[in-house]
């Protein structure tokens, strides 16, 4: 998928966990090969070649996991929309832009992106992309998605304990070896060689959206190489967002849509999903808190570095 997994398994023995370990890469290959979007044999690609033209007939488990990120998209007002992949590539994050686009260049950056424009048929299994130069990528939820569903399969293995970490989108589950709570650090986006907090994790999953790498600067103001699908320009406000939940495939999503909308609807948004919590930090250095994180909570994190 074009990221880096780590997988830790707690197992019997050395051997067993090695054959679990290629197990777990087994499944995210499968899924690669499903629904990467650079893979030219993948069904991905195959529906992004035929925009505009037929529907391609998809395996369920790839109609499901579109039709979930349709919903996303709907929830979120487009915030998140996985037809982002048809967006023009205006913006550069290497140094090299001096200027920023123009209103019409960055207009026309997003003509072809709108999920409302992505018809699946139930019946027959099938996604449709309405108009020609149209794509879907799963980006921004297949390394979540790759995540939960290795820890699944493991958990059916007997697996009882381990983490399964898809370029930071990190789905755990059970223990450590020492019968503790696996503990994972969150690095302060403005010192990025410290960690905020280190925090336990316990059977859930945690997703981190940032602009402290990626971003350009403008009349002082920071653009980050999270892009707006709805209107083409960069996120402004926020310079990173942590997710935790029980999934790391809604956790990628809600991170990416929060960086998008911004601090006051990202966090009525996330607020409404009582399972999921998050912490942002804005621009302006301000730690922000979801409603279901308190901060004699976050103190407790910091007492274990």
């Amino acid at each position: 998928m074009g990221s880096r997994f780590d997988i830790t398994i707690v197992d019997k023995d050395s051997l067993s966990a090695e054959n679990n370990i290629d197990t777990v890469i087994t499944e995210i290959s499968r899924i690669e090969f499903l629904i990467s979007d650079w893979k030219p044999s993948s069904q991905i690609s195959e529906v992004n070649r035929n925009a505009g033209e037929k529907p391609v007939k998809v395996d369920k488990e790839v109609l499901e996991l579109t039709k979930r990120a349709l919903n996303l998209s709907r929830i979120t007002g487009g915030a998140f929309d996985i037809s982002f992949a048809a967006m023009d590539k205006i913006w550069k994050f290497d140094g090299s832009m001096t200027a920023m686009p123009t209103p019409d260049a960055i207009k026309k950056s997003v003509e072809k992106v709108g999920y409302k424009n992505i018809i699946l048929d139930s019946i027959n299994s099938t996604i449709f992309l309405k108009f020609k130069g149209m794509k879907i990528g799963f980006g921004a939820l297949g390394e979540g998605y790759a995540a939960d569903q290795c820890r699944d399969m493991m958990l059916k293995r007997g697996i009882k304990a381990g983490i399964v970490n898809g370029s930071g989108d990190m789905s755990t589950w059970g223990k450590n070896p020492n019968g503790q709570n696996w503990t994972v650090g969150l690095t302060n986006p403005f010192h990025k060689d410290k960690l905020f907090a280190a925090v336990p994790l316990y059977n859930s999953a945690v997703v981190t959206s940032g602009s402290y790498e990626k971003f350009v600067v403008f009349n002082g103001k920071r653009y980050s190489h999270i892009i707006n699908p709805v209107t083409g320009y960069p996120a402004t406000g926020l310079t990173s967002v942590t997710v935790f939940g029980p999934d790391a495939e809604l956790a990628n999503g809600f991170s990416t849509s929060i960086m998008v909308l911004g601090k006051e609807a990202g966090l009525k948004f996330i607020n409404s999903f009582p399972k999921f919590s998050c912490i942002m930090f804005g621009d302006d250095g301000k730690v922000i808190l979801s409603k279901n994180l308190s901060k004699k909570t976050v103190g407790s994190w910091k007492k274990l570095l």
